[in-house]
């Protein structure tokens, strides 16, 4: 399956029906009053999370979506019925972005998790509804109000425990094939990754995911190479695991340079809330089965020096710190998931903060 994490479509919600004009015309009532029924209202645009849906592709085929129209009303006082609500089903992590203002009106990140986006219009009313004792035989009624339409962007932002960063051949997908069942594809040469992988990993019998995203070059924040298309997926994880190449001439260099990346992204698409710069970081100094035990003590103090945290060992290969790093990882999600639970507590303590919109009268 291929992976699409931003689409545009179009939304347009159902028109309700018009209301009847009719009289009651029975043997030996000639003469009846006013019947006229109201026109149904139109149909909803719903967006529903779906957990079995991990990537947009669907919206490559299909941009236009418009919900039912509202049945017109009818006589015997016969309202007409209502259009039919659209359903437009998401993956888990998807954002709704207002096209025009580029406003995020809802993010979705719980499990079948559903918010209604657009209104159906109101059906008109019959002729019914118009009968005064002035005037007992009205002959007009109300057409259906039109419905609601927008273009919105979709942006799915991958829902990770831990994101994997580095520059391109830095041994993340071998890590990540390690660790876990995912398979990613693995070869000696740059970009081998060229859309997120996933992979579940147990750890004590708790689950973290971790994501591997594709490789950074210097300047990704202004669009060189893939990166900067999946730095967004970065925001949910709890922690960001940066690999860095042992092997590679200057190491500093290379961790200077993602995380200058980091804080332009941030810069230029992200708010405080949601800053890159600021998620708690593991360094790590991979592929050390090919390095001499020299050149893993100079690095290893270099990067300490650039970063202010001593960095871990790793070599996917030979498992060697594997275990030590998986641990330091899962203590970083077990804290975030701490924490977010005690956030959700307090909100549910303090109650809502918005009134609950009034009931819809048909």
């Amino acid at each position: 399956m291929k992976f699409l994490d931003e689409a545009k479509i179009y939304l347009s919600s159902g028109k309700g029906g018009a209301g009847a004009v009719s009289f009651r015309r029975e043997k030996y009532i000639p003469r009846g009053g006013p019947d006229g029924g109201n026109g149904g209202r139109g149909g909803h645009i719903i967006f529903q999370t779906n957990p079995n849906l991990n990537t947009l592709i669907d919206f490559r085929y299909k941009q236009h979506f418009k919900a039912q129209s509202g049945k017109h009303g009818m006589g015997r006082n016969k309202s007409g019925p209502r259009g039919e609500d659209m359903l437009i089903q998401i993956p888990i992590g998807t954002e709704i972005i207002d096209d025009q203002t580029g406003q995020v009106l809802m993010d979705f990140n719980h499990p079948e998790q559903s918010w209604q986006i657009l209104t159906g219009g109101k059906g008109g009313r019959g002729n019914a509804m118009f009968a005064t004792s002035v005037n007992q035989a009205p002959r007009n009624a109300d057409p259906g109000l039109p419905g609601e339409e927008m273009w919105v962007r979709l942006r799915l932002k991958l829902l990770a425990d831990v994101g994997l960063l580095g520059f391109p051949n830095a041994g993340k997908s071998t890590f990540l094939s390690v660790i876990s069942n995912a398979k990613p594809e693995v070869a000696d040469y740059p970009f081998t990754t060229l859309t997120p992988q996933l992979g579940m990993v147990r750890r004590y019998g708790q689950d973290m995911v971790v994501a591997d995203l594709p490789g950074l070059i210097e300047g990704a924040a202004e669009g060189r190479g893939m990166g900067h298309r999946f730095l967004k997926h970065l925001s949910r994880c709890s922690v960001v695991l940066h690999l860095i190449d042992g092997t590679s001439e200057d190491p500093v260099t290379s961790y200077k340079t993602i995380r200058s990346e980091l804080k332009n992204y941030d810069a230029e698409f992200n708010t405080e809330d949601t800053s890159l710069s600021n998620l708690p970081e593991v360094i790590v100094l991979s592929k050390n089965d090919a390095m001499l035990e020299e050149e893993v003590k100079n690095g290893v103090e270099a990067l300490k020096k650039a970063s202010g945290q001593t960095p871990l060992l790793l070599s996917a290969v030979t498992g060697e710190g594997v275990d030590v790093l998986l641990d330091t990882l899962l203590n970083y999600v077990k804290e975030a998931r701490a924490a977010k639970l005690a956030n959700e507590a307090k909100t549910l303590e303090e109650g809502p903060t918005v009134a609950e919109p009034e009931a819809e009268i048909i």
